[in-house]
């Protein structure tokens, strides 16, 4: 669509009906939202009224079962959220790729070197080369487009604003350059590829593929190049329940090792079976030669594998439970999750600093206010993050009070879960 047209159309309402099937009753801000990011993009890129303009929406994801599972090839059940990244975007007719963020410097990516950069590690340019060398290789004609983007997926989180923002790309490049061809699940591998090779981050594929698909997607990871997913319809509101994630605002600078260190941990029971993840390995052959693996792998690497193997089980448990309409059931799961995360799989605190632990008494303050209702638990990657709450709804305005007096106010998000997953919105 011409930009002149759709500012027209954003500010007319004429889009109203397209908007609404991806921001339900927020589609009027979604559509203001939308024009003041046309309108800034013409602040950074040079355009006109006739100017080719196409606009896209990812959602970020919340981790509703299975913590650290995924890169181990198990069950993980994820959702997306009504918090989103949307770009307006104009093909260049270029072998340039020009990304600016609104909080971010210019990401510029050259088509024709798309190795890997290894200053670029860690940095957004990283995952725009990795996503356009993944597709390459799959044999579609990336070209070069400019885009703007702004963000409303918390950095940090656990909500996954880097695997929003790799699955957006992989959108926008799949609509202009591959006819739409790819489907959600290949969309998230190729952000995955993008994360674990460019941006040197060893991520599993839950983050990616709840951000791409959309909904509360139910995956099994067992066959890497084809993991399994199903849609799981869930009504928290009819339920008489909230979805609540509370920011720690804590950094995740330093916390590099830690994150690496679980994956790394788990390979190593693995391997000590000669397999190379833990989901080809069982808890019964673990616990058969437990003195040895200990011997071999120290206390904390079985005690991931631990966990592992139990929160993996949990997941098919709250996937029933949830199909079933047994919400307490999911509730009993979700509580089993979080104490272990806390005891076995051991990311609520990093303990090099005792005085520090920020993740755990946002638990124990979020545990006193629910007061033995909903459920609580470490959210994503944890250390550092967010922790989440299911949250009865007669308890809600409570809750945010008090815990935005134990976090800090506007650090406890009141979230919903969006159907759908990254889209084209207008073009």
């Amino acid at each position: 669509m011409r930009r002149g047209d759709m500012l027209n159309r954003l500010e007319s309402g004429a889009l109203r009906n397209r908007l609404e099937a991806v921001y339900g009753p927020d589609a009027d801000a979604a559509a203001l939202r939308l024009r003041d990011l046309v309108l800034e993009y013409a602040g950074i890129f040079p355009c006109g009224a006739d100017t080719e303009t196409l606009l896209f929406s990812t959602p970020g994801r919340t981790e509703l079962g299975g913590n650290h599972t995924d890169h181990q090839r198990g069950h993980a059940l994820a959702a997306s959220v009504n918090l989103d990244t949307i770009a307006c975007v104009s093909p260049n007719g270029s072998r340039t790729i020009r990304i600016k963020s609104r909080s971010h410097r210019m990401a510029e990516v050259d088509l024709d070197d798309l190795s890997v950069h290894p200053e670029e590690t860690g940095s957004s340019p990283s995952l725009v080369r990795g996503v356009a060398a993944r597709l390459t290789e799959l044999g579609f004609p990336i070209g070069g487009f400019d885009a703007y983007t702004t963000t409303r997926v918390l950095r940090g989180s656990g909500l996954s604003s880097s695997a929003a923002f790799e699955v957006l790309v992989c959108t926008i490049m799949n609509s202009l350059f591959c006819g739409g061809a790819l489907s959600p699940i290949q969309l998230a591998q190729a952000g995955q590829y993008a994360e674990n090779v460019y941006f040197g981050k060893p991520c599993g594929l839950l983050d990616q593929m709840a951000c791409a698909s959309g909904g509360v997607v139910a995956a099994d990871f067992a066959d890497p190049a084809a993991p399994a997913a199903r849609q799981v319809r869930v009504d928290l509101a009819g339920l008489g329940y909230a979805l609540c994630i509370v920011d720690t605002c804590a950094s995740h600078a330093d916390l590099t090792e830690d994150y690496a260190a679980i994956p790394r941990e788990m390979g190593e029971v693995a391997a000590f079976f000669g397999q190379e993840v833990l989901g080809q390995v069982t808890e019964e052959q673990l616990l058969a030669q437990l003195d040895a693996v200990r011997s071999a792998c120290g206390d904390r690497a079985v005690l991931r594998a631990l966990h592992f193997f139990r929160d993996d089980r949990r997941v098919l448990r709250q996937r029933e439970a949830l199909e079933a309409g047994d919400f307490a059931a999911f509730l009993h799961c979700v509580r089993q999750s979080g104490r272990s995360s806390f005891m076995y799989l051991q990311n609520v605190s990093n303990y090099r600093d005792s005085r520090v632990q920020p993740v755990a008494v946002l638990l124990a303050a979020a545990e006193g206010l629910l007061e033995g209702e909903g459920a609580c638990r470490v959210h994503g990657g944890g250390f550092a993050g967010t922790i989440q709450a299911f949250v009865p709804l007669e308890k809600l305005d409570r809750f945010v009070s008090g815990m935005e007096a134990a976090a800090g106010a506007g650090n406890c998000h009141v979230l919903t879960i969006r159907g759908a997953g990254s889209v084209l919105l207008v073009d």
